[in-house]
């Protein structure tokens, strides 16, 4: 059972109701997040991929699996909203890009959503800003020159904000060349969640 304000229950079904970018969005329009006023964790992401547009479930393929390995929490915590606000910065799937991959998230989503959808969630005390554009929409000036040396600096935005690469399966390769993030920082993640959920469970 939800307890969130009627204000936010109605930006809610705004941003569920969305088509700013349909006609940009080769699947059609299907916004995927969950917010939760009660919710000390947000989770900031990029933007849904194909499974994800296909089940309306946030981080509901191999990504997912490994955030919450990194996280150590299991899914009926994650999708809990009394503990994890999920916001990616495009709530829509973007499509492909040319050379491969995914494409950016749409940037009218957060610049059209997040400055009133962020401040109704009050109760965050920390958020994962997880992959290089919530790095520079959370960070801006602030981030490092390369994701890397942004993630490695993560003790310099705590302790209300964490950076973290995208868990897609090329940061396998990234973690293997950079092994201080799963002996540093994947340590000092699990603490930092788990402390925030201790404290409302």
């Amino acid at each position: 059972m939800t307890e969130n304000p009627a204000a936010l229950t109605r930006l809610l079904n705004d941003i569920r109701a969305c088509r700013l970018c349909a006609a940009h969005l080769p699947l059609g329009p299907r916004p995927v997040l969950i917010a939760d006023i009660r919710a000390p964790i947000l989770i900031a992401g990029q933007a849904p991929g194909t499974k994800v547009h296909e089940s309306g479930i946030p981080w509901d393929d191999p990504s997912g699996e490994r955030l919450r390995d990194w996280l150590d929490v299991p899914p009926e915590v994650f999708y809990d909203p009394r503990y994890f606000a999920i916001v990616p910065q495009g709530f829509c799937y973007p499509g492909k890009l040319d050379k491969g991959g995914d494409a950016p998230p749409r940037p009218e989503c957060a610049a059209t959503w997040h400055p009133r959808l962020i401040p109704e969630l009050r109760n965050v005390a920390l958020t994962l800003a997880v992959g290089q554009y919530a790095h520079k929409y959370y960070l801006s000036s602030r981030r490092k020159k390369t994701l890397t040396e942004t993630v490695a600096a993560y003790r310099d935005y705590g302790p209300a904000l964490l950076p973290l690469p995208h868990p897609s399966w090329r940061v396998q390769g990234w973690m293997k060349k950079n092994d201080w993030f799963e002996a540093e920082v994947i340590p000092h993640l699990r603490a930092r969640v788990h402390t925030l959920l201790d404290e409302v469970m």
